[in-house]
């Protein structure tokens, strides 16, 4: 059965093949690491490529800590469980093009003992444009990827994101959605812990081949100020999501995480204009007309 110093290996790996990707695609800026130790225990490497030809901010952030659990999260665990150990893979690009979409990944494994593990992820696109054509490969690319599994996983996952990325206050989803899980054990899947954390690292290594593929589709895309001003704003209902309801950002501030590795997920620049509509018939219009639940894209 696979133990965390293997995962933690894997996941450390899969930080440095994706940033040496990343490099290669943008082809102007490189990462900049940062070694961080966390008080209650552990640490991270916190990498972020920043100006570059096409991607504005991005992060690619390994962490793995321990220590005691905060009563907070162990209310929200429903546990009284004190001790914790949490490690993963997490990324946010912002590329500096509005036509290349944002995206997310996270790809992460939790315990507390051997009875209480699980592993948890996931990934999304969040367009400023939504081109229907790339949503179509993107979650086509992420179904292949989960019926090597389960041939429930991406109808079960893809549902899962919908209801997460969503922005209750605005009555819309953050994009168009990806995969999304939480609390898969060997217990509530019909796969053992190897394969789980198979599924996670194939989850990962998706990320580079799909990323590329959306970027390389969109670079050459003309573009004016206008789609500029709609890309800040479109950034702004990201930055709402991730302050407002993102798990993983209140459980890095409660457990005492690094700060600036946790808020890396922030565009570097967004917009918040007062009770703006676009006007009908437009590609800002058809993009917010895409920002529902339920929206089948295979």
């Amino acid at each position: 059965m696979i133990h965390k110093e293997e995962i933690v290996k894997a996941y450390q790996d899969l930080q440095d093949k994706i940033c040496v990707g990343l490099e290669q695609i943008d082809g102007g800026a490189n990462f900049i690491e940062e070694l961080w130790q966390r008080d209650g225990g552990g640490g991270g490497k916190t990498r972020i490529l920043q100006h570059g030809n096409v991607i504005e901010k991005g992060g690619v952030n390994f962490s793995a800590v321990h220590g005691r659990l905060p009563e907070v999260i162990k209310k929200t665990l429903d546990t009284h469980e004190d001790h914790f150990f949490a490690t993963g893979v997490s990324i946010v690009i912002h590329p500096s093009h509005p036509w290349i979409p944002i995206i997310h990944m996270n790809i992460r494994y939790f315990e507390m003992n051997d009875q209480v593990r699980w592993f948890g992820g996931g990934i999304d696109l969040t367009p400023h444009y939504v081109i229907e054509e790339d949503a179509h490969f993107f979650h086509q690319y992420l179904k292949k990827v989960c019926d090597q599994f389960n041939p429930g996983f991406y109808s079960k996952f893809k549902i899962w994101a919908d209801d997460y990325f969503y922005l209750k206050h605005r009555k819309e989803t953050r994009g168009v959605g990806g995969i999304f899980y939480d609390r898969l054990t060997s217990q509530n899947t019909d796969l053992n812990w190897d394969q789980l954390f198979e599924f996670s690292i194939i989850l990962g290594k998706s990320f580079l081949p799909v990323y590329s593929e959306l970027i390389n589709r969109n670079r050459h895309h003309v573009i004016s100020e206008a789609h500029k001003q709609w890309q800040y704003q479109r950034r702004s209902r990201y930055v709402e999501f991730n302050l407002l309801y993102d798990v993983g950002t209140k459980f890095g501030l409660e457990t005492n995480g690094r700060v600036e590795s946790i808020l890396m997920s922030l565009p570097p620049q967004a917009n918040w204009v007062y009770n703006h509509h676009p006007e009908a018939n437009t590609a800002e219009a058809k993009t917010l007309s895409f920002l529902k639940k339920g929206i089948s894209w295979i």
